[in-house]
């Protein structure tokens, strides 16, 4: 049976079409109104137009050694056949990332060390279209901030904000060159404070889900004032894109680390003596105390300034110079901005009872072992003791590395400042003794099982 219909009715779906396409199709030059019953629609442009020319492009030209066969360093090998030509000695390197204007009459621009990093020649971008050459002023691996110097003029530095400020909900935008794409701004809001993900031996991480992507490390993250409020670093991702959890550095601990790296071209951190741990609920109960938040002194090192201060076992540190120490990172990361030579006023409690404490930051006394001791490919690195700063101090037994000159044979065998050598050879390395006892022994290969972070690896070293 055949329904009829009329012809108007079979025609609805176009008659529909027409109807919405009517609302949705706009001449090519119509734009948002600025104002909604005589009330102006919120945007960031104003900030954005003021800030941006603050941030720049950078672009670094490097070079790294290549790992080779053992056979090619053999003389024997090297007389009857040579070494091949095609084989590089070197890899050529490049890398995008961001920076901040800081001091607009010195040119100084902050970014991350890892932009930097391995760099021989450092460009930099403007939002006015000018490319120049930079200077590296300065660098710390362990939190990740460098200083670069441009000379230029009209120059517009971001005016900088007080990050302790910051609360969880603050809106915040980030500025950068994620991708290479140039200049890009994306918003969102601090999601928390205080992270540490056991990247860097230094974190107090702003966390947020302001868009972050490869390329926006060194960039901004700014707030509703048009003010510097971190640099971003990090995200964390399974898949190397942005999934709303983004890390900068606070630019009160970026500030500090930057007025040493002006003053000295590096960090030289000292040492309070200490291992701490969180104040846990747990502690805090067996201690009968109803604060949960601290820093528990677990071990004072004999002769240290600590000790010299006459802390405690079982004190526990709440503030530093007058800020508040809510768990063991703090105290840590307090300590590494402070100068050696330079005293530190702690506040404690003690049994229960609030005291007021004094130390003088010392330098770092450190054993030290050249790695072509160990192996001719471990040459330009420095092996030490654990130091007292690690956060694997006093939970891991083995070796540090404490530095790998760039472009030696140490730099390529996946070898990095602040892993813990664990083991040689399935040998237990428990320090810079035994790790100098097995090297007496003069293997080929090497066989290393290191501690980075949170994670564990083997490196094979031929």
């Amino acid at each position: 049976m055949k329904n009829h219909y009329p012809a108007s009715i079979k025609r609805w779906p176009l008659l529909l079409f027409l109807f919405i396409s009517s609302f949705m199709i706009q001449p090519a030059n119509a734009a948002m109104p600025d104002a909604v019953n005589g009330k102006p629609l919120p945007t960031l442009a104003p900030i954005l137009e003021d800030v941006m020319p603050g941030v720049v492009n950078v672009a670094t030209r490097g070079h790294v050694q290549m790992r080779q066969n053992p056979l090619f360093n053999d003389p024997f090998f090297r007389h009857f056949f040579g070494t091949p030509n095609e084989t590089p000695r070197e890899r050529k390197t490049q890398s995008l990332g961001s920076g901040v204007i800081i001091d607009a009459k010195n040119g100084y621009i902050m970014t991350n060390h890892h932009v930097i990093n391995n760099a021989d020649e450092i460009t930099i971008t403007l939002r006015d279209g000018r490319k120049l050459i930079a200077k590296l002023v300065g660098a710390d691996p362990d939190s990740d901030v460098a200083i670069i110097q441009v000379k230029a003029d009209n120059l517009t530095a971001i005016p900088l904000a007080n990050s302790e400020q910051l609360r969880v909900g603050d809106f915040v935008v980030a500025i950068g060159n994620p991708f290479g794409l140039g200049q890009t701004v994306t918003s969102g809001i601090v999601s928390a404070l205080g992270r540490g993900i056991g990247l860097k031996g230094y974190e107090n991480f702003i966390q947020t889900d302001a868009s972050i992507n490869p390329g926006n490390s060194g960039g901004a993250l700014i707030n509703l004032h048009g003010e510097l409020v971190g640099i971003n670093t990090a995200i964390f991702s399974r898949s190397g894109g942005n999934i709303g959890i983004g890390f900068a550095i606070p630019i009160n601990m970026a500030h500090q680390i930057m007025q040493q790296l002006v003053e000295h071209g590096e960090i030289s951190r000292g040492r309070l003596g200490v291992v701490v741990q969180d104040l846990t609920p747990e502690l805090a109960n067996a201690f009968k105390l109803k604060q949960h938040k601290g820093a528990v002194i677990a071990q004072v090192i004999k002769g240290s300034p600590a000790d010299m201060a006459k802390l405690k076992v079982g004190d526990i540190v709440t503030r530093v110079n007058g800020k508040k120490v809510t768990k063991s990172a703090d105290l840590r990361n307090a300590i590494g901005l402070i100068r050696i030579g330079d005293k530190v006023t702690m506040n404690i409690l003690r049994n229960g009872k609030a005291k007021t404490v004094q130390a003088v930051i010392e330098e770092p006394h450190q054993d030290k072992l050249a790695g072509k001791k160990i192996h001719p490919r471990m040459q330009g690195a420095i092996f030490s003791n654990i130091e007292e700063d690690s956060p694997l101090y006093g939970k891991v037994k083995g070796v540090q590395v404490v530095s790998i000159k760039q472009g030696s044979p140490a730099a390529i065998t996946g070898l990095r400042p602040g892993d813990i050598i664990t083991s040689l050879n399935r040998e237990e390395i428990k320090d810079l003794a035994s790790l100098k006892k097995i090297a007496r022994k003069k293997q080929k290969a090497l066989l290393m099982n290191i501690q980075r972070g949170n994670t564990a690896m083997f490196i094979v070293i031929q």
